[in-house]
């Protein structure tokens, strides 16, 4: 019986198509696997975790698996988490009310007896240093970051006291202009940038060792941010504006390439609407809706009418999200724009609330971002400085100029 060339083709086809869907699962298996291994192998560094403030308003035991939240010990070790940036998170109106410098010692203190009540897992790092050390003996490191510079009240020797509490990061302002830089969420604008008394911090940040954070100041005072600055000044978590046009939390493509020409870093906020246009827009929809409704029935947000408004309002307007490949999506960027050295994870875990990309919902989840890195034929060394490395050589370079402001008086 003849078999005609057509038919063995067709079998071939058949065949081959067959083997490569069989192959597909066992290599998605096999990155999978590789994946957890290097969130273990590597130093993975998170500049902003708002677990303190979380705690604060409900406290949880994060030594053990905790109901509520995005972080404990627990799901870190699992992550392969071992460098969170505790935030010191300070809400934009105590510029006004007053007692910023007093809950950010309370935030402080929190995180101290962290270290106390637990000291199998986790210990206070003051520097990049530390972190390695801590990583070698299996401890987590609690690095602190000052979200807000309100605390430190007009005087520039709380730069050295809140260095000396383990501070290593101040971002400027928060959702208001204050009396350091104009807000990205602000439209006033009260100094067209940063203060005069911002522009001397920047330089007493730079003398004591404390890292500048852009993340959440205007267009205006990163700017001038980047002209005063001697050491490299990191963004703790924003992501690409490239993905958001308008949106002015986020970096623009050429506030990415200063940054990065100086030596810093840009860690990608993980929040859905920092990541799609789309995401943000039906955002900014329901939010608009909900403060409309809230406004003309005399409603404040903690009312009880107000709570069961906003609970039916979310049953019949579900909540999108966006992926963990939209996040890859953000690296990618700042990767062909500037290079693999000046992009890191700035999750915002604990402080974007219901708005976490799938696959990345907790701190269990980075080694889903490895993954999505693999796939895309990053190399472990890449990676390895995406995880961590990058921000631990900004680190390390603040600590460096530090040293020699110092030695030149």
């Amino acid at each position: 019986m003849r078999v005609s060339l057509a038919k063995i083709f067709i079998v071939l086809a058949v065949t081959v198509t067959a083997s490569l869907y069989a192959r597909q699962p066992q290599q998605e298996n096999a990155l999978r696997s590789k994946a957890q291994k290097l969130a273990q192998q590597f130093i993975i560094v998170d500049t902003h975790i708002d677990a303190p403030y979380r705690l604060r308003m409900k406290w949880e035991d994060i030594s053990q698996r905790t109901k509520d939240g995005e972080f404990d010990f627990v799901r870190a070790k699992q992550g392969g988490l071992n460098a969170p940036f505790m935030s010191i998170y300070i809400p934009a109106e105590y510029e006004k009310k007053g007692g910023a410098k007093a809950l950010a010692d309370t935030l402080i203190d929190m995180v101290e007896k962290f270290a106390r009540d637990w000291p199998t897992q986790c210990a206070v790092a003051r520097s990049a240093a530390d972190v390695t050390k801590q990583f070698k003996r299996g401890v987590i490191s609690l690095c602190m970051g000052m979200e807000n510079g309100s605390p430190i009240e007009h005087d520039m020797a709380n730069v050295q006291y809140f260095f000396d509490r383990g501070i290593r990061y101040i971002t400027l302002a928060h959702a208001r202009d204050n009396h350091i830089s104009d807000s990205s969420y602000d439209t006033t604008h009260v100094w067209r940038g940063l203060s005069f008394f911002g522009r001397r911090l920047i330089t007493e940040m730079n003398r004591v060792g404390i890292m500048v954070d852009v993340s959440h100041i205007s267009d205006a005072a990163f700017y001038e941010v980047m002209n005063v600055t001697k050491a490299p000044v990191i963004a703790s978590h924003s992501s690409c504006r490239f993905f958001t046009p308008g949106f002015e939390r986020n970096m623009s493509d050429e506030m990415i390439t200063i940054l990065a020409r100086q030596g810093g870093v840009i860690q990608i906020n993980f929040g859905s609407s920092f990541l799609s246009k789309e995401l943000r827009e039906r955002e900014d929809k329901d939010q608009k809706e909900v403060t409309a409704y809230l406004k003309s029935n005399n409603l404040k947000f903690v009312d009880s009418a107000a709570q069961s408004y906003i609970e039916r309002y979310r049953k019949d307007h579900p909540t999108t999200y966006a992926d963990v490949s939209d996040v890859a999506n953000h690296i990618d960027h700042v990767v062909k724009l500037v290079g693999v050295d000046h992009v890191g994870l700035g999750s915002d875990f604990d402080g974007v609330g219901d708005s976490l990309p799938t696959g990345l919902k907790d701190v269990s989840q980075y080694p889903n971002i490895i993954y999505e890195l693999l796939k895309r034929g990053y190399s472990e060394k890449d990676i390895e400085k995406i995880c961590g490395g990058n921000l631990l050589r900004v680190w390390t370079e603040v600590d460096r100029t530090a040293k020699e402001l110092q030695a030149q008086k």
